[in-house]
């Protein structure tokens, strides 16, 4: 794991899971049924239950509680949670993210255009607008893991490969806008991990750690949480413990 560690390994992992599963999806065609899909779903929603776990250890670790006052570490990550989702929530985050979707499927017309273009456009948004692809990025750059983006790489892994079995090598061509969009990130992740001190970040991971947690749920079709929505508590997290500090 320590050749790979550099700036990007995560986002590189990532393109290479999305190229070799939609070739898989290529030469399977669509043998892949529905019932296996369903099943890798379920799977893949428990292994982000275990990536959510690991996330969320620094909550119970003796540095982030003694930097915080007396009982507070809970009530940091309540907070940043329940204003973040406020304001997420004010900016209709996830809504946009449904409609930035939907309009890109329009303007490319993808139902009418060839194969190639509508599995270019599906795949994008499905590998592009996602917590993951940020929790992710950032977390690669500010060199805490790359657990999250190995997990997301997983999760594209498989559907790349159910994509591509109807869709074609439109699938592998997601991988560019996948790549320029979480580098981006990373590197804005890279520029936090030089001002944030460790008690931030610990707050900003086991905020994530919460996401991850939400996204377990919509994968396992418990409840359909509106993650987007949770997204400026990254934000707000650290701002709390400098606040604090």
């Amino acid at each position: 794991m320590s050749n790979l560690e550099f700036v990007g390994a995560g986002t590189l992992i990532n393109v290479l899971a999305i190229l070799a599963g939609a070739s898989l999806g290529i030469a399977a065609g669509s043998k892949l049924s529905t019932k296996s899909q369903s099943l890798i779903t379920d799977i893949l929603g428990l292994i982000t239950l275990l990536g959510a776990a690991t996330a969320l250890r620094p909550l119970w670790s003796s540095d982030f509680n003694n930097a915080l006052p007396d009982s507070s570490s809970l009530l940091v990550i309540l907070a940043a949670m329940l204003i973040g989702g406020l304001i997420g929530s004010l900016l209709s985050l996830e809504s946009r993210l449904d409609s930035f979707g939907e309009n890109l499927r329009k303007r490319f017309k993808a139902s009418a255009e060839s194969p190639f273009v509508e599995g270019f456009v599906s795949a994008s948004l499905l590998f592009v607008i996602g917590p993951l692809a940020i929790l992710g990025s950032v977390s690669d750059g500010m060199s805490q893991g790359l657990d999250q983006l190995i997990l997301k790489s997983a999760l594209d892994f498989f559907a790349a490969m159910a994509f591509a079995s109807t869709l074609g090598w439109g699938v592998a061509a997601s991988a560019i806008p996948v790549a320029i969009y979480q580098l981006f990130w990373t590197f804005i992740g890279l520029f936090l991990g030089q001002i944030l001190t460790q008690t931030q970040i610990d707050a900003m991971t086991i905020t994530g750690g919460l996401m991850l947690v939400g996204i377990a749920l919509r994968l396992l079709d418990i409840k359909k949480i509106s993650v987007a929505n949770l997204l400026p508590a990254l934000v707000i997290a650290p701002l709390i413990v400098a606040l604090l500090g």
